[in-house]
């Protein structure tokens, strides 16, 4: 083999490897990472005497499954491209039906970066002979391997992967090198926020787990109006545009975690609050004996106390009062019935 074709095979090695090293892997264990680059070996393995291509761009079409929330920002990327050129090739396949047209497997920032761009006209790419499934297998490794998915969009990209028909929950794991109940929590969260106003809100990388699903929670359980939230977060992102243009000291880079804490705050006052349980009213009746006061009737959290005053009627009332209160008992029960 020789040196430039070493070279052009390991270029999707590279790409596998762009999250960084792995750690060093147990004799006979087959890590996650080892996992994941196998559609990506199989893709190298596939493209057509490992020829880099400079392609048209409008000859690629990209009807690939979402995984990423902010695919458009990419003018930092058009920026390096333009002054460095494109040293990482993307990966199409042969439309199976249209001649001269491809379809994109995977490097859709690369692909829309050269679009928007007035100075590179060619995209370089790889032309890999791919069927549907593997196609989709490819993408989903390379963008693990990247490492820089947020939360909300591993869950958005899990949940479309099973109701587009890719696999059950079981299969989807696998493939993303993950526990089935990982993705189930996932997807469990993402029907709870609803995919409208997570695309809405945006990535929003450093936003875990928990706040999420509290998030969600707390929508689902008070049948908060999602529209109303996506308004709020389409107000956040608007807010964070201007400040960006008129005051870039106080401008943050992720526009999405603003997005996410106005939704999460508007969440978290419209929620109805835990009801606490209403204290029993306290209460004391005079007892009357024989037309005068010989105790009182007393009512609180407890129950119910009779006091009576010290008497021979108190007296006997405390020997009797077992069968007393028994014989009041079987009236009640008969009152009851009746």
């Amino acid at each position: 083999m020789t040196s430039g074709k070493k070279k052009r095979m390991s270029m999707l090695d590279s790409l596998a490897a762009a999250g960084g090293p792995a750690p060093a892997p147990q004799v006979g264990a087959a890590t996650p990472m080892m996992t994941s680059n196998r559609a990506l070996r199989s893709a190298r393995d596939a493209v057509d005497a490992h020829h880099v291509w400079e392609l048209d761009p409008t000859s690629i079409i990209d009807d690939r499954m979402a995984d990423r929330l902010d695919p458009a920002d990419v003018l930092d990327l058009r920026d390096a491209i333009e002054a460095n050129g494109q040293t990482v090739p993307i990966l199409v396949r042969r439309h199976p039906s249209e001649t001269d047209q491809y379809l994109l497997v995977y490097g859709r920032r690369r692909l829309e970066a050269i679009r928007q761009s007035d100075k590179v006209a060619k995209v370089r790419a790889l032309v890999a002979s791919l069927d549907d499934d593997s196609a989709l297998r490819a993408q989903i490794s390379e963008n693990m391997a990247r490492r820089d998915l947020s939360f909300i969009e591993k869950a958005i990209f899990a949940q479309e992967l099973v109701s587009s028909g890719f696999g059950n929950q079981s299969q989807v794991a696998e493939i993303l090198t993950v526990t089935k109940s990982s993705v189930s929590m996932a997807i469990a969260i993402a029907d709870m926020v609803g995919t409208d106003l997570v695309r809405a809100i945006g990535p929003a990388h450093g936003i875990g787990r928990p706040r999420w699903e509290a998030m969600g929670r707390a929508i689902a359980d008070n049948g908060l109006d999602r529209d109303s939230l996506i308004h709020i977060a389409e107000e956040a992102h608007d807010k964070a545009d201007v400040v960006m243009v008129v005051d870039t000291a106080t401008a943050t880079d992720d526009t999405s975690v603003q997005a996410f804490e106005a939704v999460s705050k508007a969440v978290a006052k419209a929620a109805k609050p835990a009801r606490a349980p209403s204290p029993s009213v306290a209460s004391s009746v005079p007892l009357k004996i024989g037309g005068k006061r010989g105790g009182t009737v007393k009512r609180n959290a407890k129950g119910v106390v009779i006091e009576l005053a010290s008497s021979e009627f108190a007296d006997w009332i405390e020997v009797e009062a077992h069968d007393f209160i028994d014989e009041l008992h079987e009236r009640w029960k008969r009152r009851s019935e009746d």
